[in-house]
């Protein structure tokens, strides 16, 4: 039987699929703007309706960041696609512009680890209407885009690059605050992991690939509903489970995904009332990726 710290695991895999990602430094004069911006950005998951979705990786002092700022490390991710480029640039311009341009003092920094990037000048630089300038400032070619604040800076060459996205972890728990906690504690330890994202942080309602309702895009996954438990014949719910949080992570690559899963179950074991961990199994019908938790399990448990 799988377990860890006493915890049954189920013995089963998660999908993944192939993404594209770009990883961004923004900084600002202080925290507050800071958080502002970063929030902003990477709010709204939205890859499942043609657009994005995006999480900060991390937090950086001022000795971190390419201008001695506070600063952070965001992903915006689109689905790969053969119109990928595309979306990327349209999602990134409305990101950057929409999210971070207009919080006063924020700047952008390329973060990504690729020969593959695309002109910022075209999707962000041009808010200067044709009044932006290029310069090189802190060893960087960047865009300085006149505002009314005062100047918005962005690098002008944004790297992306394909990773692996929707990595899951489902915990089941006897309660609501039970899963709370768990799914918090969950979310803080994949802080301190580089290259990781949880673009939902404690996801409350995970989906499935059918639907009655196409036109909306995923519906709920009932067959893990507690409150349908007792009412639908096909319920999977354990007895004693209250709440099912799902931990949905996206990485640069499939290794630090499986990494970040099992510090999910790890950390998510050790709270008080979590009674089963798991993960979304499809049947093959959603990603390209299978992750085993028996294989992360056995890799990874000292």
């Amino acid at each position: 039987m799988l377990e860890i710290n006493g915890v049954p695991v189920e013995d089963t895999y998660c999908e993944a699929f192939d993404g594209i990602y770009s990883r961004i430094i923004v900084t600002a004069k202080n925290m507050s703007l800071l958080k502002k911006a970063a929030n902003s950005a990477t709010a709204l998951p939205s890859t499942v309706f043609g657009e994005a979705e995006g999480g900060i990786e991390k937090w950086l002092s001022p000795e971190d960041t390419p201008d001695g700022r506070v600063g952070a490390v965001c992903q915006i991710w689109v689905q790969k696609t053969k119109k990928f480029y595309e979306v990327l640039m349209r999602e990134m311009g409305k990101r950057i512009r929409q999210g971070i341009l207009v919080v006063p003092t924020t700047r952008v920094f390329n973060a990504t680890e690729s020969e593959k990037k695309f002109d910022a000048e075209i999707n962000v630089g041009r808010c200067g209407d044709g009044y932006e300038w290029e310069e090189e400032r802190w060893g960087r070619k960047v865009i300085v885009v006149p505002i009314m604040f005062g100047e918005f800076v962005i690098e002008r060459y944004i790297g992306y690059a394909q990773g692996v996205a929707g990595g899951n972890v489902w915990i089941f728990c006897e309660s609501e605050d039970s899963a709370l906690e768990a799914g918090e504690a969950a979310v803080e330890a994949l802080k301190y992991l580089d290259g990781v994202i949880t673009s939902f942080d404690i996801c409350s309602a995970g989906s499935k690939p059918e639907t009655k309702y196409p036109e909306i895009g995923p519906t709920t996954n009932h067959y893990y509903c507690p409150t349908l438990k007792g009412k639908i014949p096909d319920s999977k719910v354990p007895d004693g489970v209250r709440s099912i949080p799902e931990i949905v992570i996206n990485g640069i690559n499939r290794e630090v995904v499986e990494k970040a899963m099992y510090v999910c179950m790890k950390v998510a074991s050790r709270i008080d009332g979590v009674v089963k961990l798991s993960a979304g199994n499809y049947e093959g019908k959603l990603g390209q990726h299978k992750i085993y938790l028996r294989d992360i399990i056995e890799k990874y448990k000292k």
